[in-house]
């Protein structure tokens, strides 16, 4: 018998009692009623108590039993994302499994993924933020992890507000045009030999993002020298941040930083505030005596404002313009790798975005922003790529503030939890042919309806609810504008003797496992297209 039974059978038995005595006793009635009350309110209370704590009783989702101490470690395949999906369709689509000491919460499904990021947003919108990460900057986060609070929603404010909202963005064209132009530059350079695909987009972003964040802060000369050391770390970074840490799993061992992240993440990142240091000091020197400001001068004024409803800080800046640079720039890059590598292997998605290119834009004339709107077929094609590679596929990692009752199972305080957008953007139930490429699936039929804006939960490559990515728009110019410019200007081809390498390799942005190495040849009526004026 459980405690509730026998609670309800001891208070039954005090009833039974107390009523014989009260048939039995004329004047003890009136003693007795207060017990009687006492113990009717017992059971009220017992039986609120129940329905309120049954929440808690809810059993975890299902999922595979692992072994004493590691958990499912042992079983852990390289590429996590299709291991998880493959679990999915064995135990139901949200399962937990423990990896080390950590418990993981797995959701594969649109309407589990609505729960999380739409209608429990709030209580999932913290991150579980890696050692690693935390070592970075002495743990003063930017927006990708900082926790959902007040100073993460000034920081957000900020930077759409003044950067990379559609007003800012339109404003900063001249910046997107000027390193687009210098990419065709260098591709055409390399005319006839194969070049790295991935290094060409890792450039024409870096020249981007770092133009919009400190173009005007800093001398021509200078901001050469500055961007090829800040390239070099930002490369360093990305390279640990990939790199397996067994503090993720044994949180205890965090301390002694057994994989080395923490201390590697230490050497990068004392040379990365060296060098956002110099730049902030050039910025302030040299002032805004170009008029237009970059992001750097708009922070650094908002920070001398003395403003208490932003109360910036100079390590909320530094902060800022490392979330800037780390992750729009190397999630950008890999999927236009991701996006050339399709358009090679389907070469009537190739051609057929060129005839769209050669009748929208024409072949005496380079692609510019505003041909984009009328590039249907190109967004398809676009569209297409993020479904099948979305750059995050985990998503980031998530951790309630509370237990938290999804899907009829109970989701711990604590757990890190994870959305597998890369199995629901590719699952059968939701997708025709979800395996096959086909960009036209997004110009006919409902599909056709969908947008990057995360409100349909069968695709949302750049996440939903609070914490969707604040470069989206940026994110999307970019790689539509990019993509129709590279298909445009050139015809592409492999290197001879080579085969095309789809596979893939796990993080937390999804890269190629082999580099993209690829042959330009020019396509477009005057040479002049070519140069960089």
């Amino acid at each position: 018998m459980n405690l509730q039974n026998k609670f309800t059978g001891a208070v039954q038995t005090a009833w039974s009692w107390a009523v014989k005595r009260s048939n039995h006793s004329d004047g003890q009635w009136s003693s007795l009623g207060p017990f009687l009350v006492a113990a009717l309110a017992a059971i009220l209370l017992w039986a609120y108590l129940a329905k309120k704590t049954s929440k808690s009783r809810l059993p975890l989702p299902p999922g595979p039993r692992g072994v004493p101490f590691l958990g499912c470690l042992p079983h852990l395949e390289p590429d996590i994302h299709s291991w998880f999906a493959r679990l999915a369709r064995e135990y139901g689509p949200i399962i937990s499994l423990r990896l080390g000491q950590k418990l993981f919460v797995l959701v594969s499904s649109p309407s589990l993924a609505k729960v999380l990021l739409k209608d429990q947003d709030t209580t999932f919108a913290n991150r579980d933020v890696p050692p690693g990460s935390m070592a970075l900057l002495n743990g003063v986060h930017g927006m990708g992890w900082a926790p959902y609070g007040e100073q993460w929603r000034m920081l957000r404010r900020v930077c759409m507000g003044e950067m990379l909202n559609s007003s800012k963005l339109y404003i900063s064209y001249d910046v997107r045009r000027h390193a687009v132009q210098e990419m065709v530059a260098e591709v055409h350079g390399g005319t006839g030999s194969p070049i790295n695909v991935g290094k060409v987009m890792f450039v024409v972003m870096y020249k981007v993002i770092t133009g919009l964040l400190w173009g005007r802060s800093v001398a021509e000369e200078e901001r050469r020298q500055v961007g090829d050391e800040f390239q070099q770390v930002v490369e360093y970074l990305t390279g640990v941040f990939c790199k397996l840490d067994v503090s993720d799993f044994f949180p205890v061992l965090a301390p002694f930083d057994f994989g080395g992240v923490v201390r590697l993440t230490k050497k990068g990142g004392v040379r990365l505030e060296q060098i956002l240091d110099s730049l902030i000091n050039q910025s302030q020197k040299r002032g805004n005596s170009e008029g237009t400001r970059d992001f750097l001068q708009i922070l650094l004024q908002i920070q001398n404002s003395g403003d208490p409803k932003t109360p910036l800080t100079r390590s909320h800046i530094k902060s800022l313009l490392t979330d800037l640079v780390l992750a729009g720039n190397d999630t950008t890059w890999t999927t236009m790798e991701w996006a050339m590598t399709e358009a090679m292997k389907h070469p009537e998605v190739m051609k057929a975005a060129q005839e769209e290119l050669d009748e929208v834009v024409g072949r005496n004339h380079p692609v510019e922003e505003a041909h984009l709107p009328n590039l249907h077929y190109v967004n398809a094609f676009v569209k297409e790529v993020l479904r099948l590679h979305p750059v995050v596929p985990l998503m980031l990692p998530r951790t309630p503030s509370e237990s938290t009752p999804v899907g009829g199972y109970m989701v711990p305080k604590g757990s890190r939890v994870l959305v597998n957008m890369w199995a629901i953007q590719r699952d059968p139930a939701a997708w025709e042919s979800p395996e096959e490429f086909r960009p036209e699936r997004f110009m006919t039929g409902d599909d056709s309806k969908l947008e990057f804006t995360g409100n349909d939960f069968r695709y949302f490559p750049f996440g939903s609810g609070r914490r969707i990515c604040p470069g989206m728009a940026l994110a999307e110019r970019m790689l539509m504008y990019v993509m129709a410019t590279l298909l445009h200007s050139f015809d592409w081809k492999l290197p001879e003797g080579t085969e095309l390498e789809v596979s893939e390799k796990f993080g937390l942005v999804l890269k190629k496992a082999k580099p993209l190495m690829a042959v330009p040849t020019p396509r477009l009526s005057d040479p002049d297209l070519y140069s960089c004026n």
